[in-house]
């Protein structure tokens, strides 16, 4: 599993010139899962997200949690994290779990984050999404859990 963590002042997803889910302050989560990915790795993923101390505090140290701000988390799927350039300009997908795992993965995933953080918003798993975001700092993170979850 694979989340790019983008700290956000805010961040939304449209579909079809509707907006579906818009966060102010807080993370704005890409997601992804790769074949051998299983449950077990789902919970430590979102607690490892939920206390990642990256806001500034009253000394701008990166010491304050999405908690700690009033934060608020937007987790979107994105099955291309996982696609793999090394050949050629042409992504290649075959490390990326087919949909039909992924998605309950995904949905699991988001039911640990929001017994965390109540108010989460989540994208459309496989929709053809428009994804805005103001980027607060840049400040983008990389959790992989073969690092995270040992």
């Amino acid at each position: 599993m694979r989340i790019l963590v983008q700290l956000v002042q805010k961040a939304s997803v449209t579909i079809e010139n509707e907006e579906v889910a818009s966060i102010g302050k807080g993370f704005l989560l890409f997601v992804s899962f790769a074949e051998g990915d299983d449950s077990r790795i789902l919970k430590k993923m979102a607690e490892k997200v939920f206390k990642l101390r990256v806001f500034p505090d009253e000394n701008g140290k990166t010491n304050l949690s999405l908690s700690s701000v009033g934060g608020n988390v937007l987790s979107v799927s994105q099955f291309t994290l996982y696609a793999n350039c090394k050949e050629g300009n042409r992504p290649a997908f075959v490390d990326c779990m087919r949909p039909e795992k992924a998605r309950p993965l995904f949905d699991e995933f988001n039911g640990y984050m929001r017994e965390l953080c109540p108010d989460m918003q989540t994208g459309v798993f496989q929709a053809d999404m428009k994804v805005s975001l103001i980027n607060d700092g840049p400040f983008t993170l990389w959790l992989d859990s073969k690092e995270v979850v040992k």
